[in-house]
């Protein structure tokens, strides 16, 4: 082998995991691998900076569909980005709800720990609001 590496240095490179690879490339986030003569999968520098985009996607908490949108736009960069930034917008307002709804349970745990504060486990808010969902001022998944 010549033109590229193993998938262990891949994955290690990329910080992408070797059945995580195998997955992309199953469902077309990745094109199949070039082979060796002894049938191992083997990858180019397009390939490792393909797999850096998609993790790097995944840990901005893009999923799969958006991710392979992106892809596709790359993979055509004449295109207009508005695309790209509808995706980017429609995660940031995810983002934005997943912001509001976290603040909501924050100011629940803190109510709950304040009247809990060195009372006996009979009188516990905690306990008591765990107990019964009504009693909780954030409605929440």
């Amino acid at each position: 082998m010549t033109n590229g590496i193993y998938i262990g240095d891949a994955a290690r490179q990329s910080g992408v995991k070797v059945p995580t690879i195998r997955y992309y490339e199953q469902i077309g986030l990745l094109r199949s691998p070039l082979r060796s003569d002894s049938n191992r999968r083997f990858y180019d520098t397009a390939d490792l900076r393909r797999l850096a985009f998609i993790r790097h996607a995944r840990e901005l908490g893009f999923d799969i569909e958006a991710i392979r949108a992106l892809l596709t736009l790359q993979d055509n960069p004449s295109q207009s980005c508005a695309t790209a930034d509808g995706i980017a917008k429609a995660r940031l307002i995810e983002v934005d709800q997943r912001i509001r709804s976290l603040l909501a349970l924050k100011a629940e745990l803190e109510v709950m720990i304040e009247e809990c504060r060195h009372g006996r486990v009979a009188d516990c808010k905690v306990i008591e609001v765990l107990a019964d969902h009504g009693e909780c001022q954030h409605h929440h998944k």
